[in-house]
């Protein structure tokens, strides 16, 4: 039983999320609430709460409370990469956002202080289970850009019992059953706990103390950082414990997007228009060092089956709304769909010569889907690689043929070979891909479109105007993001340290906002002189473009996203 109504006592787990509530697979507490139903755990959902009667409408849960801000963290979600409030952004009228600062931390006190209770009431033993993108970045002590400064982990300051990280569904699952049997919730792979003892077989990161104190030791902490290992972090006489992730395989994740979601959208979901997509695969074998996905959906990919894949599209013609159009196939990078590891190395895959590139499982997918009664356009808008997409120029004709609407989204970020060696991230191939694209598409009227950023680690003036020579040979280069420094990222390291944590050489940084706007200004300028000012006279980057549009939904499906 799923359930938002106030049915007090009747509910194994109450889910608390800051987002609304939505019945679909790229919703966060709609794909745990799914899960948990499916074996048979009732699930109360509390969304958006504020007041004491909210958090307390559904009592008290048998076994625990999950919490989560939902697919985005609520620092970023409510402050622009120059710290105003969003709400307050006279660019920025129409986001509207009323999810609390560190909205974990919040709903955690609030249960804390709602729920105390004494020896014979048992609502002061209720557990509390964190995850979601915040949670799960903010595990280890790091940097909080909003503060400007370190902060712990996040366990400490939401005083919650467990942190499940990365996608988890496997987690949750464990946790459950293990409150049922009041067993320990110790050594549950995709967690994180406190603890007294440092059991063997762990890798230690540097202290608390140490990282707070040294640079240095801050860059040695984020080399370690891994999911496939046991950690350690010391803080006082405690020990934050990170047990490796479990391994997630196909069969596992056809089961999960196999579960009845009834995609039913709150009248104000962000996933209106993402509301008949479907999901591939998750990970990324990208690591661009300004992303988190590594971190959290992990650096391998994990493919669902092709026949699951198809099965979900069929569902989808039989659903009342289904107008004949599946809205995005892919996932975070839509072209590394079947580009799973087999040997589960520790190498970079996207530079591995044993993985599969030709795109060949993809195509197959492709042109099977569009064969499926009912369906009568499959559109892929949440963006390739294209340096992987240059393996396969039949894919490359394929998405142009079939699957492309007005035009297609890559991401080169910079065009300075300074700053995007600091990304991780090149343009091999850039220009040979934008040829071979036109040449297919110009007949069509198909254009690219790019996702470009600026004010990272590295950039200054002199590389900005790198970026303005190369985009002026360019068409429909209308936005750009700001760099936003983000926890446990390569890139918010950097920001940080003033050092590169690999080879620990000096990088210049922008900290002042004023040379921050010059940037953002050099650019803006540039850009519209090139296609003149928006309807309203206003600049096109800093109204609610489609762009920042366009990177909402993306993180939605990041986090699978952005779970």
């Amino acid at each position: 039983m799923i359930s938002k109504n106030p049915i007090k006592g009747q509910f194994d787990i109450i889910l608390i999320t800051a987002e609304y509530y939505d019945d679909h697979p790229l919703s966060p507490a709609g794909m745990i609430a799914r899960v948990l139903d499916a074996k048979d755990y009732s699930v109360g959902i509390i969304e958006k709460p504020k007041t004491r009667d909210d958090f307390t409408r559904m009592g008290v849960p048998k076994l625990c409370f999950c919490i989560t801000s939902g697919s985005i963290d609520s620092m970023l979600n409510n402050y622009t990469p120059l710290k105003k409030k969003r709400n307050e952004d006279v660019h920025d009228k129409e986001h509207v956002t009323d999810m609390p600062d560190r909205a974990v931390i919040s709903y955690c006190n609030r249960i804390r202080e709602y729920f105390k209770g004494n020896d014979r009431d048992p609502a002061h033993n209720v557990k509390i289970v964190i995850g979601g993108i915040e949670a799960s970045l903010r595990r280890f002590t790091h940097y909080d850009y909003w503060d400007n400064g370190i902060r712990r982990g996040i366990l400490f300051d939401s005083r919650a019992d467990i942190l499940v990280y990365g996608n988890g569904e496997k987690q949750v699952l464990e946790i459950a059953g293990r409150l049922r049997k009041k067993q320990d919730m110790k050594g549950i792979e995709g967690t994180c706990v406190i603890s007294k003892d440092l059991p063997k077989n762990f890798m230690m990161l540097p202290s608390f103390t140490n990282v707070k104190e040294d640079k240095r030791r801050f860059c040695d902490m984020q080399r370690k950082f891994s999911n496939w290992e046991n950690l350690a972090q010391e803080y006082d006489n405690n020990y934050l414990l990170q047990y490796r992730y479990p391994e997630y395989t196909t069969k596992d994740l056809d089961w999960i997007y196999s579960l009845d979601f009834s995609r039913k959208l709150h009248p104000f979901s962000l996933l209106k228009m993402a509301r008949f997509s479907v999901i591939t695969h998750r990970g990324c074998i990208g690591k661009c060092n300004f992303c988190s996905i590594a971190l959290h959906q992990g650096d391998k990919i994990i493919s669902r089956s092709e026949e699951n894949i198809l099965n979900e599209i069929r569902r989808l013609t039989r659903h009342p709304d289904f107008k004949g159009y599946i809205d995005d196939l892919g996932g975070p990078s839509a072209n590394m769909y079947g580009m799973d590891c087999r040997t589960l190395c520790r190498n970079d895959c996207i530079y591995c010569m044993n993985l599969d590139k030709s795109h060949r499982r993809l195509i197959s997918l492709l042109r099977k889907a569009r064969q499926i009664k009912g369906v009568r356009k499959i559109f892929i808008r949440s963006g390739i690689r294209y340096d992987l997409a240059l393996n396969s120029r039949e894919y490359i004709k394929e998405i142009s043929n079939y699957h492309i609407s007005g035009c297609l989204k890559i991401a080169p970020e910079h065009f300075s070979e300074k700053v995007l060696k600091l990304m991780n991230k090149n343009v091999r191939g850039f220009d040979e891909f934008k040829s071979l694209f036109e040449s297919i598409n110009a007949p069509k009227g198909q254009e690219l479109k790019y996702y470009l950023m600026i004010g990272h680690p590295g950039d200054d003036l002199s590389e900005i105007l790198i970026l303005r020579e190369k985009i002026g040979k360019l068409k429909n280069v209308e936005q750009f993001q700001f760099f936003t420094p983000t926890p446990m990222t390569v890139s918010s390291c950097m920001y940080w340290t003033g050092m590169n944590p690999y080879t620990m050489e000096r990088v210049k940084i922008i900290y002042d906002y004023n040379t921050k706007k010059k940037l953002k200004r050099a650019l803006l300028g540039h850009i519209e002189k090139k296609i003149g000012k928006g309807m309203d006279n206003k600049p096109i980057e800093g109204k609610n473009s489609e762009k920042r549009r366009d990177l909402w939904k993306d993180s939605q499906k990041k986090s699978g996203k952005r779970r």
